[in-house]
């Protein structure tokens, strides 16, 4: 018999092998300073674009106000117990029954955490008999919560209609035969490339087979949508989405999450959702907090105008200089350049140390081999200089990658590496 641990000292991963030469600068960095356009990273200021702060609130002098006095007043520990036992308040139902309103839907539940709330979430929609259709591109919380699935799941190409009505007909049958029900799982927003889930015609496929559509709209929820609602309101079919999923991670700048359904599956969730049900509630200052930021989204669209702004002088800056963006449809800004990881690296390094950008780097596995993304997450408290400043850097790497400079500044690296 094998030592557990053989495999961990034998194989670290296809990210974990770069740890020698990445920790600390490329992956776990360290930004220091206030959450904001610029920041410092190892010393110098940088323009930020890879906090998904999109509304420009988390330094707002407003909310933190309001997190500073829920903090003094309730501390971190209240309320103690979880939501079913001792941790339930007025404060928690009063943010529930704001963000059902604010998404359009009967009810609302609120979780912990996004990551932990949705694999819970899927866990506790589907039985052994039921068969979950979902992206291939899902985020990992999504693929972690069809992991614990005991029955059928299958997986659609990414954002292809006719490829999920193919996995549809086969859920369908699979139903027929186990009498359970069908789950379709698409993101509103998918994070990485920026497109948005074909949502629009994923409900118009209703018509013709039996299933509930749960979507997964972090990245839409306070960016997309003519209030802020997110990309079903922004496809005009909020109405047809089941299950609505979004974080407070991104457009409300803090922790937390929510569901949100008809008045009768949100009850049953609640009983159900074994991360709540067995988790100590979320913190009051949170929710206090949570109430003020939600509060800035329907009082104030001047933030998301804003933001859109910033996107498109971005994006549309990018696309003049002729970089590719893929077919972002969000504010997620992925641009694609060909290149190796050691490249990669040398690339990211000139940007911070001899541009001032700072932004994240995506390479194999996540994307394939051979590529480089380049992911930027424009908000609303960047400025046009910062935009500006960008594009010049960018219009520079590019150059500087194109002409080989990155590929010899790498060999070595590469060699040590087997690339």
């Amino acid at each position: 018999m094998r030592d557990l641990f053989d495999k961990i000292y034998k194989d670290k991963g296809p990210l974990g092998k770069w740890a020698d030469q990445a920790e600390g600068y490329f992956v776990f960095p360290k930004l220091e300073g206030p959450i904001s356009n610029r920041m410092k990273f190892q010393g110098r200021e940088v323009v930020t674009w890879s906090i998904n702060d999109y509304l420009g609130l988390a330094n707002m002098e407003e909310v933190r106000k309001v997190d500073a006095e829920a903090a003094a007043a309730y501390g971190s520990a209240y309320p103690m117990g979880a939501r079913m036992m001792s941790g339930h308040t007025d404060l928690h139902e009063q943010l529930q029954n704001e963000l059902a309103e604010f998404v359009h839907k009967e009810a609302a539940y609120l979780l912990n955490f996004g990551y932990q709330g949705m694999v819970s979430t899927i866990d506790a929609l589907v039985s052994k008999d039921d068969i979950i259709v979902y992206d291939v591109d899902a985020h990992a919380c999504i693929i972690d919560g069809v992991r614990l699935h005991q029955g059928q799941r299958y997986t659609y190409r990414h954002n292809d209609i006719e490829s999920i009505e193919k996995n549809l007909m086969r859920a369908t049958k699979m139903a027929q035969k186990t009498g359970g029900g069908i789950l379709l799982i698409s993101e509103g927003v998918f994070g990485m490339r920026g497109e948005q889930g074909r949502l629009k015609e994923i409900v118009a496929l209703k018509e013709k087979y039996n299933f509930r559509l749960f979507v997964d709209d972090a990245h839409g929820f306070g960016t997309l949508g003519a209030t802020g609602a997110g990309t079903g309101e922004e496809q005009g079919i909020q109405d047809e989405i089941d299950v609505y999923f979004a974080t407070f991670a991104k457009s409300m700048a803090s922790t937390g999450a929510f569901i949100a359904a008809d008045q009768e599956i949100i009850d049953y969730l609640k009983y159900n959702l074994r991360s709540q049900m067995f988790a100590k509630s979320l913190q009051m200052q949170l929710v206090v907090g949570a109430l003020k930021r939600l509060d800035m989204l329907r009082t104030m669209p001047e933030l998301k105008a804003k933001l859109w702004e910033n996107v498109n002088a971005l994006q549309n800056g990018l696309r003049d200089r002729g970089f590719d963006l893929g077919t972002t449809q969000s504010c997620v800004t992925p641009v694609y350049l060909k290149g190796s990881i050691p490249e990669a690296m040398a690339l990211v390094k000139d940007l911070r140390e001899n541009h001032g950008i700072f932004c994240s780097i995506v390479v194999y596995p996540v994307i394939p081999k051979g590529m480089i993304l380049l992911r930027l997450i424009p908000t609303a408290s960047h400025t046009m200089q910062d935009i500006e400043d960008t594009l010049n850097a960018f219009s520079t790497i590019r150059e500087t990658l194109e002409n080989g400079t990155y590929k010899r500044m790498s060999a070595a690296l590469a060699e040590a590496m087997g690339e």
